[in-house]
């Protein structure tokens, strides 16, 4: 039977039911199973110790399924790993829209990415420039030499660049930029060693002094693409046509894609999906965030991350592009039991594919937000799931947890007032009947 990530009533169910849906899928091992419900084994305070330094125990967050999504004519179960309310159902939600226009269209490029090296003390810029580039196949061997492994793979270095600056607040300098693929790896230790093998080497063919030598998180060489064409008639909701609900959307766009004080809210929405997912699969999420945020600002003013424009049948389309450096070997994605589990979830055989993935769930979220901005209004959906955590907040059991937030919405009060009063009462209530 072919496989559907559509898991209608999915919310409606017990964690335990829902795990045992995820765990058909992926072919989970009892012990892998388990390791949802116990936190001291997905993590062990042993394994934690070893991971950082000073650890005195460990951080539980939710591990979540986005359902619906279709990547590439692809049925994917995506993990998320986030503590903010609305996020996994309003993913969940547009790539369920998507899926009617097709889901997700995705592309990446090759795993490059980007080491500098900064030279100082130069007796002549422009010199020390040719020389470097007239030596690249040498310096690029360099690279190559230290990475044998990474060459079988079909992955290495792959360009030597050299930019120049005339004046700095140190005086004139060149930054030399090795590009290396680094395959199914996000690649940080393989390029920082890379570029400690090349600072010696351009000390000595240029006369200068090798300072940094460290990666750059703007991995504009290794970007992921995600598309998505949105029926207009399946945004259409309470009264809001889907043609209204398009052209609001793009108006929604528009304000992003000049005003940056917009743009910086709209695109950690995009995040708000990207994140989690990253999170889940153990790689490291603020070296996307950089990237990402450095990329929005690329032609001079931060700007959306996103795209979006009508069809000629008036359908909505949209497109995603930004730096991606995730891997799927090596670091934490390997140590974190958990982290192999989402990759099992998943199931990427590429580093590529996770980096599509998590930006076509970026994408949806992207979409989630400026539906909801556009129309009812972000709080609306937002606060009916924030209810939930005010209740607990304010001291709810594990009972009255939905009968506190179900009142909450009710009276249209989301306070942690109110729900202290609400859990009083209802405690009270309890108290008298027993």
């Amino acid at each position: 039977m072919t496989r559907t990530s559509r898991l209608p009533g999915f919310y409606k169910q017990t964690p335990e039911e829902r795990a045992s849906i995820v765990a058909r899928w992926a072919d989970l091992a009892a012990d892998e199973l388990a390791l949802f419900s116990d936190p001291t084994s997905a993590l062990p305070l042993s394994l934690a110790d070893k991971l950082v330094e000073n650890v005195v125990g460990t951080y539980g967050l939710p591990f979540a399924i986005a359902a619906n999504f279709q990547v590439n004519g692809r049925d994917v179960l995506v993990p998320m790993v986030v503590e903010e309310p609305s996020v996994v159902a309003a993913a969940s939600y547009m790539a369920k829209l998507a899926r009617a226009g097709g889901g997700f269209q995705t592309s990446s490029d090759d795993p490059v990415m980007i080491g500098q090296v900064q030279l100082l003390d130069l007796p002549d810029l422009d010199e020390a420039a040719e020389t470097i580039l007239a030596k690249k196949d040498d310096l690029l061997s360099v690279v190559a030499s230290i990475h044998p492994r990474l060459i079988d793979r079909g992955g290495g270095p792959r360009d030597l660049q050299v930019r120049r600056f005339a004046a700095s607040p140190v005086g004139a300098m060149l930054v030399v930029h090795l590009h290396l693929d680094c395959r199914d790896a996000m690649g940080a230790n393989m390029i920082n060693s890379a570029c400690e093998a090349l600072a010696t080497p351009l000390e000595q063919m240029t006369g200068g002094r090798a300072a940094l030598r460290i990666l750059s998180n703007l991995a504009d060489r290794r970007l992921a693409k995600a598309e998505c064409r949105i029926p207009a008639e399946s945004l259409a909701f309470e009264g809001h046509s889907g043609e209204h609900v398009v052209d609001r959307i793009i108006e929604a766009w528009a304000f992003a894609s000049i005003d940056p004080y917009r743009a910086a809210t709209h695109n950690k929405g995009i995040m708000n999906g990207i994140d989690p997912v990253i999170v889940a699969t153990g790689n490291d999420w603020r070296a996307i965030e950089a990237g990402t945020h450095a990329y929005a600002a690329r032609d001079g003013q931060y700007s959306s991350l996103s795209q979006w424009r009508k069809a000629d049948n008036g359908d909505l389309l949209g497109s995603l592009e930004l730096p991606m450096a995730v891997g799927i070997v090596g670091g934490t994605t390997r140590a974190h039991p958990v982290a192999q589990i989402a990759l099992k979830i998943l199931a990427v055989q590429r580093a590529t594919e996770l980096a599509e993935i998590a930006t076509a769930v970026g994408l949806a979220q992207n979409l989630a937000a400026m539906r909801a901005l556009a129309t009812e209004g972000i709080q609306r959906g937002h606060m009916s799931l924030h209810a939930r955590q005010v209740a607990l907040a304010a001291g709810a059991t594990d009972a009255q947890v939905d009968q506190v937030a179900a009142h909450l919405i009710a009276d249209q009060k989301i306070s942690l007032a109110h729900a202290q009063h609400i859990v009083s009462q209802l405690t009270t209530d309890q108290e008298k009947e027993t």
